[in-house]
């Protein structure tokens, strides 16, 4: 289970978001998190899944990500929360993980995560999504979160299935990935799901 030390829009300029995992911990990211995150984007199993213009700026576009992050911090009231995920054990950057919403009072949000290619299989991917889902849900107050992801990307869809969120919708040829244009999923999960989901993973 997710125990979150802060979490909200209370003096967010003060009190980062950490949250701590069986296995990881998702904290704000730092300006040194940089080379971390670039040495994963710039994996060819990673790049499989995006754009398959991305590969010729990689790292302009981690920089971008990054300081984009980073500037998520500061706001007030605060409407992004992304954090980097790092392994409980030893403190490596692995991935990042994150609940967005359009405006502070929105009752709806979307989820994501990303993990390095070298952690992949490992199950990182649920635990962190479920304590993204938790945050959203349990401290941001939440009706609705959605996630997308390519169709190709088996293992990403198998992971939001797991966690009980429901396939909503699929879009056609959204994403021209290497091998030819992807269509992407949209998959989705209320409120009253995820308690429900959290109280059969309880009681089992």
């Amino acid at each position: 289970m997710a125990n979150h030390q802060h979490a909200g829009n209370p003096t967010p300029r003060t009190t980062p978001l950490v949250i701590v995992t069986p296995r990881l911990v998702l904290r704000e990211f730092e300006e040194r998190d940089l080379a971390a995150m670039l040495a994963y984007q710039s994996d060819p199993r990673y790049l499989r899944y995006y754009a398959h213009d991305r590969a010729g700026r990689i790292e302009e576009q981690a920089r971008e990500l990054l300081q984009r992050f980073l500037a998520a911090q500061q706001e007030h009231p605060r409407t992004t929360y992304q954090l980097a995920m790092t392994l409980r054990e030893n403190g490596t950057l692995i991935g990042n993980a994150g609940v967005r919403k359009v405006s502070a009072d929105a009752t709806e949000g979307d989820m994501g995560c990303e993990i390095a290619p070298d952690h992949w299989g490992r199950g990182y991917a649920t635990e962190a999504a479920s304590a993204m889902l938790s945050l959203g849900f349990d401290c941001l107050g939440l009706h609705h979160i959605r996630a997308t992801t390519m169709a190709p990307n088996v293992a990403a869809w198998r992971v939001l299935e797991k966690l009980g969120m429901v396939r909503e919708g699929e879009l056609r040829e959204t994403t021209r990935l290497e091998d030819g244009w992807a269509n992407s999923l949209v998959y989705g999960m209320l409120e009253h799901e995820w308690r429900s989901h959290k109280g059969s993973e309880q009681s089992g």
